[in-house]
């Protein structure tokens, strides 16, 4: 643990001031846009463009890291940052919103991939878990510090854009001054979608779906507080409660998924999910009223915390449960797939929420929940139906925040290193070797 640290402090360091303004910068947008008097639909329009310029990035940005190199496409995608949350402040339109989130998708996937490409390289098959764990800590413990920074100044001003270029921009100190040489860069392929389906159909439909709930969560939020009338350190309070709830509940559901069937697992919590978020709208009662009138948000916190530990840990699940049914040597190109696809439904995500919220008020965020987790459960309930439930001793769950790529994904200490494989993401002979390998043992239908 102590070698990890030593070798990858600055790029932890780095990673650290980069979500922190991240999670400041979701929560300031949100806000800002009630404030400005943003339509539901508008706003979450423009929240959609984040996961728009991610999808985009996920593409592109590996080809631009193998031409540059790592240490120069991290500065400049991280000062594109820096200087994108600026114009926010000076250019106040949706439209214009959505295109600065766009940049925002694409220079916050560089710098996962650059991040966790180098760690990957910084560790080997002893510490992965380790380095993976601390990875994990500083991503969703930054994040959430960053959301207290919305009591910083009113989101009216300018200065908490300043602020978070310039935590964006510090950022870039410890790693463009660190003497560690940079990681040769492996470009990983996923596998396409229809074989994903072939491998599993639940996992990439869920994978799918889940994309859809955890942009519209992470984004509208702030929007629901805001609507609801929550003060300023209210909006931080329940932003902070999902980050930091979230990644709590990952080891403890994913203990669950290596005991019991993963699959009965993962219905069980999106259908409690599920409930959660009818029990929250609830018990939200009269939130919204003026201070003395107000419900309490006691049991309105409680519940929503229920509803992160349930929801939060499903995409590290999903993975676990695709695993299952393939063989050790497809488990990176696997969960590239489903990152695709987790990123098919996320851009879509924030958008269908706000037209949810649009129709039926504020709670309609909860009620739009409550739909995509409903139909997770649905779905894997029919699918359990289907298909017999697979002993795969090489998966087992391990968690990871839903903002992980490729090279991330390969830094779970089940996998084995990407130059051992032979092209896992070869779609036309994906068949074939499932009739030399492991993949044999794990029926397809």
């Amino acid at each position: 643990m102590n070698k990890v640290l030593k070798n990858s402090w600055a790029l932890f360091l780095g990673m650290g001031c980069i979500m922190m303004a991240y999670g400041f910068q979701g929560s300031l947008l949100g806000v800002r846009a009630v404030q400005e008097e943003f339509s539901l639909t508008s706003t979450g329009f423009m929240m959609s463009g984040y996961f728009i310029g991610y999808f985009i990035g996920a593409a592109t940005i590996p080809n631009v890291i193998s031409r540059v190199g790592h240490i120069r496409v991290f500065a400049a995608f991280a000062s594109l940052a820096s200087l994108v949350i600026l114009v926010h402040s000076i250019m106040i339109h949706p439209l214009i919103w959505f295109l600065l989130r766009v940049l925002t998708g694409i220079s916050m996937v560089c710098i996962y991939t650059v991040a966790e490409s180098w760690l990957n390289d910084r560790s080997n098959n002893k510490n992965r878990g380790s380095v993976l764990s601390i990875y994990m800590v500083v991503l969703y413990g930054s994040m959430g510090i960053g959301m207290f920074l919305l009591n910083f100044s009113s989101p009216r001003n300018f200065q908490p854009f300043i602020l978070i270029s310039v935590i964006t921009s510090a950022a870039l100190i410890p790693i463009l001054l660190t003497k560690k040489k940079p990681p040769t860069f492996k470009k990983i392929k996923a596998m396409n979608l229809k074989n994903l389906y072939e491998a599993s159909p639940f996992g990439m439909i869920s994978s799918l779906f889940y994309g859809t709930i955890q942009s519209a969560l992470f984004t509208l939020l702030a929007v629901y507080a805001t609507s609801m009338n929550f003060s300023i350190l209210e909006i931080s309070i329940v932003t902070f409660l999902l980050a930091i709830s979230g990644s709590i509940a990952q080891l403890p559901v994913g203990k669950l998924s290596d005991i019991y069937d993963r699959r009965k697992v993962i219905i069980y919590s999106t259908f409690g999910a599920a409930i959660f978020s009818i029990i929250t709208i609830i018990v939200s009662r009269q939130m919204y009223l003026p201070d003395g009138l107000a419900t309490s948000k006691t049991w309105f916190y409680i519940f929503f915390i229920l509803f992160s530990f349930c929801s939060l840990p499903m995409f590290s699940l999903i993975l676990a449960h695709t695993n299952d049914y393939i063989s050790k040597d497809k488990f990176v190109a696997a969960g590239a797939g489903l990152q695709f696809a987790f990123g098919l439904g996320a851009m879509s995500g924030p958008f269908l929420c706000s037209i949810f919220m649009d129709l039926v008020g504020p709670n309609g965020f909860f009620i739009f929940l409550f739909f995509f987790h409903s139909i997770i459960g649905i779905f894997g309930v029919y699918r359990m139906k289907i298909r017999p439930t697979i002993d795969n001793p090489d998966s087992q769950f391990v968690a990871m925040p839903q903002t992980i790529t490729p090279a991330g994904i390969e830094l779970n200490p089940t996998t084995e290193p990407i130059e051992e494989s032979e092209n896992p993401s070869n779609n036309n002979d994906y068949k074939e070797d499932n009739h030399k390998n492991k993949t044999n043992d794990y029926p397809i239908k």
